[in-house]
């Protein structure tokens, strides 16, 4: 036994992009990317990405390099997640709401050499590029025109497009393989819901890893219906736009995401799956009757990127939708603990097994530990339920560290074999882990550790409110108080005050808990992904000035 070990056959680099060859064989006729009229099989998509590849290469992208997109979900979005990387550079997709001053920040930083960018985004991207220092060299810049968006006109025969860069590609270029599995293949820069963006760095193992353990947890059939209401840049579409490669499913890509459009999508297409944060779940239960459609069959949604209400879960389900609950982070690349559901659950009254669903549950197929420790003897907390602490985990798709930045990265992956989320929860007694918090977003009032996640999953409970989030507000006796952002939903019955929100609170959770302060607006303000944006919120409640609460 002591001889026998890796070998060059059984030690070959792990990539997911041998999955889109393989595609190409099986599910070959079979419709692999649709949008409006526009349907491409899984042949079509396989030498449309190997003459991206190969164009690129032409133009002088070579391993490492950073190519960057600010694309929505339209076919080439699709097509940049296995032809970027077989071209051997690195995959950076730029979140389509960032202003310019940002990009301009995340295209320095990256260093990155070409730029795909869609009609809409080309004001934003013009004037990132004109915000780079002098001397920094200007990523090339590729148009990829949208034909269904009749505003925006032909670009200029002279102009290099998408689809002319590749007609100049070749259908049979030997992609570029990674030299080794740890080779980087994606940057990710983190939504800065917190605080700046870091750059996430994935290699192709980790890539590997976490789409195949996703399709497993989430038990994705052979042949899926798949629909993109996820933006793809949003931690790649959790794995999935690989993932739809491994299944032969049918991408139905959606520029818009809005509820008619959903509605109409999953009805005329047949879709099966979707992926989506809260607010989408939020926004399909919240649908007018007019606008809601009857589900065409069992249409599954897996939803995480903020803790759910289990008052929004249950709304979504009783409308027909089976939802799967998990959690990851951009630093993941997908999904990584996901609520594993106990068939005596269903016995349940409805109420209870949306509570229960809305914990983020237990540990993927493919990651090797995860746990919740002390923030100050590191040693695992009590499964009560209510002793918090901060998520940790180990398994094969962590970063490799967050680029040019080595003190974030020795502070989030430790010597102790740990990565540390910044996530605070709680361990259940039946080994299910639920989010109780950002570090950063846990409120301490007169000595008292609050969850914002906690009182808001009671605010949702309210009858008018649409969405709400909680975050500190200074107090001149109690150090900090709960600070509730509302939205109310449309048609919502009578004039909703303050007042009324703090008394309804008052009946339904610890009055230390009870929001001091409530703040109607029309809409939170969130990230692309969904996320709302509480820093933003802290800001805001910082400028009202201490509260004047008393024992």
């Amino acid at each position: 036994m002591d001889k026998l070990g890796a070998n060059h056959a059984n030690s070959c680099a792990l990539t997911p992009l041998g999955f889109l060859e393989r595609a190409a064989t099986v599910y070959g006729d079979c419709h692999s990317v649709v949008y409006h009229d526009t349907a491409f099989t899984w042949s079509q998509t396989f030498r449309r990405c190997l003459r991206l590849a190969s164009a690129l290469v032409s133009l002088g992208i070579s391993r490492r390099d950073i190519v960057s997109v600010m694309l929505p979900n339209v076919p080439a979005m699709y097509e940049m997640h296995f032809g970027v990387p077989m071209s051997g550079a690195v995959l950076n997709s730029i979140n389509t709401r960032l202003d310019a001053r940002t990009v301009s920040v995340l295209l320095r930083h990256s260093g990155s050499k070409l730029v795909f960018v869609d009609p809409a985004l080309l004001p934003v991207l013009r004037d990132a590029l004109s915000l780079l220092p002098s001397g920094h060299p200007a990523p090339r810049v590729i148009l990829v025109e949208d034909p269904h968006e009749k505003e925006f006109p032909p670009a200029p025969a002279t102009t290099l497009t998408y689809e002319r860069l590749l007609e100049k590609g070749d259908p049979e270029f030997a992609w570029v393989r990674p030299a080794s599995e740890w080779d980087p293949m994606i940057l990710n820069y983190t939504s800065g819901t917190t605080s700046a963006p870091k750059g996430v760095v994935h290699c192709h193992r980790g890539i590997f890893l976490i789409t195949g353990e996703s399709l497993v947890d989430w038990a994705v059939p052979p042949r899926p219906t798949y629909l993109w209401t996820l933006p793809m840049f949003h931690a790649n579409g959790w794995s999935f736009p690989w993932g739809m490669a491994v299944v032969g499913g049918t991408n139905v890509c959606l520029r818009r995401v809005d509820a008619a459009e959903v509605y109409d999508t999953i009805s005329r297409r047949g879709v099966t799956h979707l992926c989506g944060a809260p607010v989408v779940l939020n926004m399909l239960a919240n649908a007018p009757e007019g606008v809601r459609k009857p589900l065409p069959g069992k249409v599954h949604i897996l939803t995480a990127g903020a803790p759910p209400p289990a008052a929004v879960l249950y709304r979504t389900e009783a409308i027909g939708f089976e939802v799967r609950h998990g959690y990851g982070l951009t630093e993941t690349a997908g999904l990584v603990l996901s609520c594993a559901w106990k068939g005596e659950w269903d016995k349940l009254p409805a109420s209870e097994r949306a509570r229960l669903k809305a914990r983020q549950g237990v540990r993927t197929p493919g990651m090797a530990e995860v746990d919740i420790v002390d923030g100050e003897t590191g040693r695992s907390v009590p499964r009560d339920g209510s002793t918090m602490g901060e998520i940790v985990l180990r398994g094969g798709c962590i970063t490799l560290g967050y680029l040019k930045d080595d003190a974030a990265t020795n502070a989030a992956i430790r010597d102790n074999g740990w990565f540390y989320t910044g996530d605070v929860g709680v361990m259940h007694p039946d080994g299910y882990l639920e989010i109780r918090d950002r570090s950063k977003d846990v409120i301490i009032s007169g000595g008292e550790n609050i969850s914002s996640v906690e009182v808001e999953s009671v605010l949702y409970g309210h009858p008018a409110v649409n969405e709400a989030a909680v975050v500190a507000r200074p107090d001149a006796f109690w150090g900090e108080t709960p600070c509730a952002f509302v939205s109310l939903k449309q048609g919502a019955p009578g004039a909703v005050t303050a007042a009324d929100v703090i008394a309804w609170s008052r009946e339904r959770m610890p009055h230390y808990m009870v929001p001091k302060t409530v703040v109607f607006r029309d809409e939170l303000p969130k990230t692309s992904t969904g996320k709302v944006q509480k820093y933003v919120l802290r800001n805001l409640a910082k400028e009202m000035g201490p509260s004047r609460s008393k024992m």
